[in-house]
């Protein structure tokens, strides 16, 4: 199952408690579903657990029956819920505010509790709504063939707080977003709190491992300066030895130029230890450079 569908999963177990917000999620499935119109009102859905939130949804909101709706028990893939009737139709209008036919706008009057608005958004998402799994990448949309309607939800979300980008897609109007927490904000007003947690758990484990790996490469970067480094230290008291001049040096330059040709691989810091008794950093590599000044001048 994809986390579109779980997420959506998650919102059908969403108690269809106040009649206003029945109606207000009902509102956003009919305005993003496949047909509303004053002759018919067609919502097609795949996922299993929607299909059987519909129905009574319907009733909750509007007191009606589909006039056709599949046989949830046997039918699989894509189902079909239809109203045709025209009574129940006119029903519907009314109730959403609609005099004769929908005008394709969102009645804002359904929309003035914030409970209503998170249900108005749900719906939508029901209906025209998917989002990514965050494993790959952050993006959540809302596609309605509605131009108006998709530009009056942008006013909407702006309220809320969760103002929406938008692009026109093969005719229809999408609002959509692509910031971990921009989705992580909208699933959580809608009722997915669930799959708005794992949004900010797989933003972290990015994070982390982006972190991780920089660590590792700054930390190999600094290897190989620090071998680098190593090498031209003992090349240089390679030439001062070749020289004879390494007798001429003090006992802390001889023992410094010693140790290094004995530990060729160490970095300063861990070459400072070896010395009886220890040295600090800063000491040695200010000995180290003193060796290689006198090897340039060879």
């Amino acid at each position: 199952m994809s986390f579109s569908s779980e997420t959506k999963q998650e919102l059908c177990r969403v108690p269809l408690r106040k009649l206003c917000c029945a109606r207000a999620e009902a509102y956003g499935i009919l305005l993003y579903c496949n047909t509303f119109h004053a002759s018919e009102a067609r919502i097609i859905t795949g996922n299993p657990a929607l299909a059987e939130r519909l129905p009574k949804l319907f009733r909750r909101a509007f007191q009606i029956q589909f006039d056709l709706s599949p046989d949830l028990e046997a039918s699989a893939g894509k189902r079909v819920f239809r109203l045709t009737d025209r009574e129940k139709l006119r029903r519907v209008m009314s109730v959403l505010g609609y005099e004769q036919s929908p005008v394709l706008h969102i009645n804002f009057a359904l929309l003035e509790e914030e409970c209503c608005k998170a249900a108005f958004l749900r719906g939508a998402f029901f209906a025209g709504g998917s989002v990514t799994d965050p494993v790959k990448r952050y993006h959540l949309e809302l596609t309605t063939s509605h131009a108006q309607v998709s530009r009056e939800l942008e006013v909407l979300l702006r309220e809320c707080g969760y103002p929406p980008k938008s692009v026109t897609r093969s005719g229809s109007s999408v609002s959509y977003y692509k910031q971990s927490d921009q989705i992580e904000d909208f699933l959580t007003m809608i009722g997915a709190p669930v799959s708005a947690m794992r949004v900010m758990t797989a933003k972290l484990e990015k994070d982390l491992r982006n972190r991780v790996n920089r660590r590792i490469n700054c930390d190999s970067a600094n290897l190989d300066k620090s071998v680098e480094a190593s090498r031209e230290q003992a090349e240089a008291i390679r030439r001062l030895r070749d020289a004879d001049m390494l007798r001429q040096l003090s006992d802390k330059l001889q023992a410094t130029a010693a140790l290094r040709l004995e530990y060729p691989e160490l970095a300063l810091s861990e070459l400072a230890e070896e010395f009886d008794p220890p040295v600090t950093k800063s000491c040695l590599n200010h000995r180290m450079r003193k060796l290689m000044r006198l090897a340039r001048g060879l």
